[in-house]
Order: C-alpha cells, then structure tokens, then sequence
C-alpha cells in the first residue's frame, strides 16, 4: 500500500526519542511548538485524566458486551447466508469499509478536536476530554486498557449493529441474498470502526510490537507511526483520519478540514481549536477553573 507523503517534516530523531513535536526537547524552530510543555506532568493533563469517572468506565463495559454480542450474532447470520459466489463483492465491501471508517475517523476526529468544550453537558467530560488530554499528554493513550480505549468506538457501532439484527430478523432469504453486499459493507464498516482507536493506540506506541503489528504499519495499511505524528504538530490541524490514513493527504490537498472550519467559523462565530489550545496553556496561564468542570474526588478513578 502507498504510504502517503507529509506535509510537514518529522525527523527520525524525533521518533527515536519518543518526544512529540509539542514537547521542547524536540529540534523544533516553530516558537509556538515550543512553548508548551506535554505528557502527564502538564498541569491540563493531569486535570483532564481525572476527568475519567466510575459512571464513564461503566458505560464503556456495557457498550463493549452489548456491542460483541451484536458482532458476534449478526457475524453468524452473515455466515449463514454466505454465498461463495460474491467473494469479489465482499472484497469489495470491505474495502469500501475501510475507507468509509478511515473518513468517519477523520471526520469525528475534526470535529472533537476543532469544536466545543470539555465544560459541555454530557458530551464534553465524556466525548471531548479524551481529544484534550490526547494532545497535550500523547502518550496517556498508550497507557489505557482495552475498556478506556475502545469503548467509545463500540457504542459507537450498536446503533448499524441493530439495524442489521433487524434487518436479518425481519426480512426473508431472498431480499438478504440480494442485499448482501450492502449488510457486509454495514458489518465491515462497524468492525473497522470498532478497531480504530485500537489501531491510533498503535501508532503511539514506541516500544516492542509483534512483527506482524509493524509490517501492517509499515505497508499502511493500518495507520502507521510516523504517519500520524504529523497531526501532532501544533496546533494540530491536519492528517485526522486514524483507521488507515489513506485519505489524509488527498483531504489536504483538497483543504477540505481547513474549507469546513471556515465554513463554520463564519456561521457560528467559533474559533477552531479555541478549547483545545487553552488547556495546552494551562501550564501558563490559570484560565481553566477546576471548580467549573465540578470534579469530584469520590467519583474520579484512575485512567488504565
């Protein structure tokens, strides 16, 4: 698979020495790179992980058992109405569920990292806190178990995963048969989405992985290391897709991120990564109140 070529330059040294271009040890020119200070010592950091709640981690449980079991029952109504005939068309499926997820990636990625506030109702603890602490603690993900880093991606899929159920129950032979194609893209679809955050977990990871991990990196076909650091050069506004990466520089060659932020700046007033760039500052400048995101210490339970 084609690895896409940069935008930006990231040397191997900076690789080697495991430091993201945000953190002052790297050989950055850029003075706004340098003025921030990352990793889980950053003041907004460790605000943000405490951030990670019992009631969070119990909604991430469930949606991953009830999104398994879904997976694992639509899986065997797939099997049971298999025909060898279409191998060409789910090969097809499948690639078509690559990139759609690829897209989906980039596409929630932007609009979490470029919008609203981890003060939001609901959303912002539970959906927005994450992209935060991604940036200024990059490596805080490669410290989360399996529950903490894809339990959002599962909860994400039940919704499709249903449907299909639905689909499988409430319709006869024929009309699956000619609608197979269609059922495994939605199945593929929401597997790839599934294993996305598990996929950008490997990306930060600089440690021993199996061969197999880092062959797939290596050909692209899963997002590779080095790839995805340029999205981590400040401010962080490119390369958002993080199943594949395939599509991050066609997108930019496009300016499709850079044409929607205008989009909606100019309809809604909002600065693009406005949040996200006040709690990189928070090592600076006290301008986040930690009364105002209400913690509570009984509540709060260590980030996996």
């Amino acid at each position: 698979m084609m690895a896409f070529g940069p935008i930006h330059s990231i040397n191997d040294n900076m690789i080697g020495n495991k430091c993201m271009p945000e953190d002052t040890d790297c050989d950055f020119n850029d003075n706004q790179s340098k003025q921030f200070r990352w990793g889980p010592n950053h003041v907004g950091a460790k605000q943000l992980a405490q951030l990670y709640t019992n009631g969070k981690r119990y909604q991430e449980i469930i949606c991953i058992i009830i999104a398994s079991i879904l997976i694992l029952v639509d899986f065997l109504y797939l099997i049971y109405y298999f025909d060898a005939s279409k191998w060409c068309s789910i090969v097809l499926a499948a690639f078509c569920g690559i990139i759609s997820a690829d897209f989906l990636s980039g596409f929630v990625h932007w609009m979490a990292d470029t919008w609203g506030t981890v003060e939001m109702t609901i959303v912002g603890k539970a959906f927005i806190r994450p992209f935060r602490e991604h940036h200024i603690d990059p490596t805080a993900i490669t410290r989360h178990d399996f529950i903490e880093t894809n339990g959002d991606n599962f909860m994400a899929i039940i919704p499709g995963l249903i449907y299909l159920f639905y689909f499988f129950r409430s319709n006869d032979y024929k009309i699956i048969y000619l609608n197979y194609n269609w059922i495994c893209y939605l199945y593929l679809l929401a597997i790839f989405v599934a294993m996305t955050n598990q996929i950008h977990q490997l990306s930060h990871i600089y440690g021993p992985l199996p061969v197999w991990i880092i062959c797939l990196q290596d050909m692209h076909i899963i997002l590779p290391r080095k790839h995805h650091r340029i999205h981590h050069i400040s401010p962080h506004e490119t390369y958002f897709c993080i199943t594949t990466g395939w599509l991050n520089f066609p997108l930019e060659k496009l300016h499709f991120w850079s044409t929607l932020e205008v989009i909606v700046e100019v309809m809604t007033g909002c600065k693009p990564r406005s949040d996200d760039l006040k709690w990189a500052q928070k090592g600076l400048h006290s301008n986040i109140d930690s009364n105002s995101l209400n913690i509570d210490e009984q509540k709060v339970i260590p980030s996996h």
